[in-house]
């Protein structure tokens, strides 16, 4: 059932090193101060205490020995707080919520970088969010071996777990979101995130004027 203040779910998706966080938040820098409702930016994994519990272990390069299916219920199990906690509340309040990475990031990484299928994990995640899917992905488009490089020259020797794996790996996540894309076309905005960011945010920001006229 449909509230009548319904809020909107926009999420960022795209390879390690795309620059999802600085270019959410020079979006909301620029347009913050406009918009009509009340906004919440959250991230994923994590966004809540006990969700970033959860994130902690399945970045932590320590555990090295975690199981693919393992790390994939994790993130579902982390989602599914988050959901319930953070962002559920907030949409029902008709706020708009901005997340970094959402269940488009367990297909690409688990389903294709870890090869449990991106059905398999869309189920899994389809009952942790009750199927709670973005009105709108904003998809920022690079090479993985670009955004690695990115990461290297950013953070050198304090890559996360999942960003320490090999390039191969990530090329398979690239791929896994390209289908994921393909699969969702209505709610994916691709974004070539080689592009100066200042260029990158003046098209994320045109989008959502143009998406969702009722916010400004």
């Amino acid at each position: 059932m449909e509230d009548f203040m319904r809020g909107y779910f926009v999420s960022f998706e795209g390879p390690d090193g795309a620059g999802k966080s600085t270019v959410l938040k020079e979006v909301l820098n620029q347009i913050g101060l406009e918009l009509k409702t009340q906004y919440l930016v959250t991230r994923e994994p994590g966004g809540s205490k006990i969700a970033e519990k959860i994130r902690d272990i399945i970045l932590d390069p320590a555990n090295d020995k975690m199981d693919n299916k393992t790390e994939a219920l994790l993130y579902a199990a982390s989602r599914s707080q988050h959901v319930e906690e953070i962002i559920r509340p907030a949409l029902k309040e008709g706020k708009v919520v901005f997340s970094d990475r959402y269940v488009d990031s367990s297909l690409a990484y688990q389903g294709a970088g870890r090869d449990l299928g991106i059905q398999e994990v869309k189920q899994i995640n389809d009952f942790a969010t009750d199927k709670l899917d973005p009105d709108l992905t904003f998809f920022l488009d690079l090479d993985p071996e670009v955004g690695l490089k990115r990461i290297e020259k950013l953070r050198p020797g304090q890559e996360d777990r999942l960003e320490q794996e090999n390039l191969a790996f990530h090329k398979k996540v690239y791929a896994g979101f390209l289908k994921v894309k393909e699969t969702y076309p209505e709610r994916f905005v691709t974004v070539d995130a080689t592009q100066p960011i200042d260029q990158v945010v003046a098209q994320v920001i045109a989008t959502l004027k143009q998406r969702m006229p009722e916010l400004f």
